[in-house]
């Protein structure tokens, strides 16, 4: 079972999340994958997915920030 190992890009407070909504994250996990929260939008979204792409009934698709990843992108590993 993996677990997250480390935060990518600032915190949320950093970012200026203080009341506890709207704080999208991302988090590196020890598997080499990676966690996000962010909002839930697979209902809205999903029937704009292109159709090359697909999605299992257990994933989801979530959105987060423009800011959240841009502010991330120093910490993505290249490989």
């Amino acid at each position: 079972m993996s677990h997250i190992v480390r935060r990518i890009g600032p915190s949320p407070q950093a970012r200026g999340c203080q009341t506890g909504q709207n704080c999208p994250d991302i988090f590196e996990l020890s598997d080499g994958n990676f966690a996000v929260i962010g909002t839930e939008s697979t209902a809205r979204l999903d029937s704009q997915l292109p159709p090359d792409a697909g999605r299992a009934d257990y994933e989801n698709i979530v959105v987060i920030s423009r800011e959240t990843l841009i502010r991330a992108k120093a910490d993505i590993p290249d490989v």
